[in-house]
């Protein structure tokens, strides 16, 4: 289940079986600038994780089943996403046991919802890499400037839809590495797979010398789409 916000918001992923607090959750967090996707559990958080690419997880301690200690440090065993640790029990043992699984941050419930959002803001904050110096991405004789999210070809602009931007943004951020659709859609907020091979498809025509033969916005079979350019200054 989905919260409503922009793309370019960090999306969290609520893990809690509190139907009542998850519904809660989701609804401020989208409030104060989230996107918001909620699990049941571990089981259901790791098919999620599976298809999506999440800025930061909030993961209850007292689950039936697979607690939230447990997911935690199998999440942490192969990504370095930020976690913040929610339980009703405020004990220092607690506390310490989930940081020693690689938690974060930890908040006791009850917890005032705003000091939650402040808490998420911070560790994003910690997390985010250093902004790199302004850099262009030289593809043939179109210059695409990510900052800007103008594309130019032989000199002269090129119109961009406001998807269309997000997409080359997200390529030109992460030259050489493949994105799968489904990450891709999670990345944008689209539904639909379709409609990024009809973005890619239109980036094509407006890049690429020979659209059908593409050199920059490359297919990888079996996984999704890559850029691939000239060169980044």
């Amino acid at each position: 289940m989905n919260g409503h916000a922009g793309i370019d918001d960090p999306h969290i992923l609520v893990v809690d079986d509190d139907e009542r607090l998850r519904a809660l959750l989701q609804k401020y967090l989208s409030q104060n600038g989230f996107r918001v996707t909620t699990a049941t559990g571990a089981e259901e958080a790791r098919a999620l994780m599976k298809g999506m690419a999440f800025d930061l997880l909030i993961v209850d301690v007292m689950m039936p089943g697979e607690s939230g200690l447990d997911l935690t440090r199998s999440v942490r065993a192969a990504s370095q996403v930020p976690i913040l640790m929610l339980t009703a029990r405020g004990e220092a043992e607690d506390r310490i046991a989930g940081l020693e699984t690689g938690a974060d941050d930890y908040l006791p419930k009850p917890f005032e919802p705003r000091e939650l959002v402040l808490r998420c803001a911070s560790l994003l904050r910690r997390a985010a890499p250093p902004q790199p110096p302004h850099r262009e991405v030289k593809m043939g004789n179109a210059i695409f400037d990510p900052d800007r999210g103008e594309l130019r070809r032989k000199g002269k602009p090129v119109r961009l839809t406001t998807a269309e931007v997000a997409l080359l943004k997200l390529f030109a951020a992460n030259t050489g590495r493949p994105f799968s659709r489904t990450d891709l859609c999670s990345r944008l907020g689209v539904s639909l797979e379709r409609s990024i091979d009809v973005q890619v498809t239109r980036l094509r025509r407006k890049i690429e010398d020979d659209p059908k033969l593409p050199l920059y916005i490359q297919t990888v079979r079996g996984v999704g789409y890559v850029l691939v350019p000239d060169r980044v200054t």
